[in-house]
């Protein structure tokens, strides 16, 4: 049986998916993986500060959190997606055409911000509704069809802007303000993501419709003979990521101002990047939202050190290409192990 990535094995035994040390162990993996992102993180941090002490400046600081923002926001949709054995590729023109389109609505208005973010989240949800009715409905690889509509999102993006770009001055103070105000000293945007990110995570973990995104990942096959609705759990998971990818594009406009027609044009790579860096298995079933986070966060980070470094920005890109070979790597070395452990578990019990 195939979801749009491709057809996959047939789904393990009864004894091993009700083998309760099996999901411990995967969990365990998990864990191992956020801490270890964490950890390089914090040496990351502080070679670098040593490197140069500014790096550690409290605008240094608001500056790395503002720009992982919106990556990690867009992490964490993306995360829902490849739970299941999808992708999207998409997000980030999406992220360009919604950013340029809420600029226009907006822009020589006093228009609240509050409807501006339900306009971006409404032309996300259209964006994603697509990819979604094509992924699941349509059993088009979820490849071709988000590769395909990244290309046409960005040529009707180009289309509708005809060279023109929105500007800080032509929009309402409140939108300004989104992106570059807080409480107490912290920045709104962070805020919004961590928000959005433990209100996924929760559901995640706590509701049967969310576990059942990693049924469908882990195998569609048995996913379908338990009864789960895959068809309609993969429309949800392409709709949620195309509104998060609207709202990144409404704290994009807020946080930049002035907008082009190629806003977060290439942004799929860093998306996917972070992703999997995170622990989110790109063959699916596998990995946390918190994970996807952190794995933003280093990739946001690794580009600010370089800059502080002096180093080309060239080497961000393949640096992230590194990372993502490192990671995808890391995840068949893993699943091996963990397969492996759980046949001889198995074995031990006389399944």
């Amino acid at each position: 049986m195939t979801t749009g990535t491709g057809t996959v094995e047939s789904p393990p035994g009864p004894a091993v998916v009700k083998r309760v040390g099996g999901r411990g162990l995967v969990e365990v993996v998990l864990r191992a993986r956020e801490i270890s992102i964490a950890g390089a993180l914090i040496v990351l941090v502080l070679a670098t500060t040593i490197a140069n002490p500014r790096f550690m400046s409290a605008q240094g600081v608001k500056d790395i959190f503002l720009n992982a923002s919106i990556l990690a926001l867009l992490a964490v949709g993306q995360t829902l997606v490849v739970i299941t054995r999808n992708i999207d590729l998409s997000v980030g023109s999406v992220v360009g055409l919604v950013a340029f389109l809420t600029g226009k609505f907006v822009a020589g208005t006093e228009r609240n911000v509050l409807l501006a973010v339900l306009v971006a989240v409404a032309i996300g949800a259209a964006c994603g509704l697509v990819n979604g009715l094509l992924v699941s409905f349509c059993r088009v690889p979820a490849l071709v069809v988000t590769l395909g509509t990244l290309y046409v999102i960005q040529g009707l993006d180009h289309y509708i802007a005809h060279g023109q770009q929105i500007n800080a001055s032509d929009l309402p103070s409140s939108v300004l303000s989104l992106g570059n105000d807080g409480v107490f000293g912290i920045p709104y945007l962070p805020i919004i993501t961590v928000v959005v990110m433990l209100a996924v995570g929760y559901y995640l973990r706590s509701y049967s419709s969310g576990r059942e995104f990693y049924a469908i990942g882990s195998s569609p096959e048995a996913a379908s003979l338990a009864g789960i609705p895959i068809r309609r759990r993969v429309l949800t998971v392409y709709l949620a990521s195309g509104m998060l990818a609207g709202l990144a594009g409404a704290l994009w406009l807020s946080r930049f101002g002035t907008v082009v027609a190629d806003a977060a044009n290439g942004w799929e790579l860093q998306v996917v990047s972070a992703v999997v860096v995170g622990g989110v298995a790109i063959v699916g079933g596998v990995g946390t939202v918190y994970g996807a986070a952190l794995g933003a966060l280093l990739i946001t980070t690794i580009g600010s050190v370089l800059v502080v470094l002096k180093v080309d920005a060239f080497w961000q890109q393949a640096i992230t290409g590194v990372l993502l070979l490192l990671a995808i790597s890391v995840d068949r070395l893993l699943a091996l192990r963990v397969a492996r452990a759980l046949r001889k578990g198995n074995r031990r019990h006389g399944s």
